[in-house]
This record gives C-alpha cells, sequence and structure tokens, in this order.
C-alpha cells in the first residue's frame, strides 16, 4: 500500500451537492449525516444531509459523494500510540 504522507489530496465540491476527494486511504464511518474520510491531510469530516458515498475506490483513493454537505472539516492524524493513550488512560 501507497505510504498515506506521500499521498496528495484534493476535494471538489460543485454547488454543495456533490463533492469528489482524491487522496483518501479509508472511511472510518459513513452515514447519512457525517462522513469520515482518512487523507493525507489528517482526518476530513463532512457533514450534511442525505449524504451517499457513490464511488469509493480505496486503491486509487477516489471518493464520490452525493448529498447537501453542510460543512467540511480537518483534524489531525492520531497515532496509533497516541490513540492507546487515550483508550487506556496512559
Amino acid at each position: 500500500m501507497e505510504n498515506i504522507s506521500e499521498t496528495s489530496h484534493a476535494l471538489t465540491l460543485e454547488n454543495r451537492e456533490h463533492l469528489t476527494l482524491s487522496g483518501i486511504s479509508d472511511v472510518d464511518s459513513f452515514n447519512e449525516e457525517e462522513i469520515v474520510a482518512i487523507c493525507s491531510c489528517g482526518e476530513l469530516t463532512i457533514k450534511g444531509e442525505l449524504l451517499h458515498i457513490e464511488e469509493l475506490n480505496l486503491e486509487t483513493g477516489y471518493v464520490s459523494v452525493s448529498g447537501k454537505v453542510t460543512s467540511l472539516t480537518y483534524s489531525e492524524k492520531f497515532s496509533s500510540s497516541s490513540l492507546l493513550k487515550r483508550l487506556f488512560g496512559g
């Protein structure tokens, strides 16, 4: 698998109704109101209404989303060691 830190990431949002993403390595969770995707820039949270993943290809990193997008938020990636510390209070 390609190193995520070396993968470029881009997004295109058309009329807040169609979102295309590249450079996605994983989709952590999704429902009609929120999609959490992992990319080289960190964790991308997409919020909206009636969100649907129309196309998902993790081999190429391509994701296509339809629905009304109300928010796009990036947060830093957590290393596995910091995740374990948060889970077990270390």
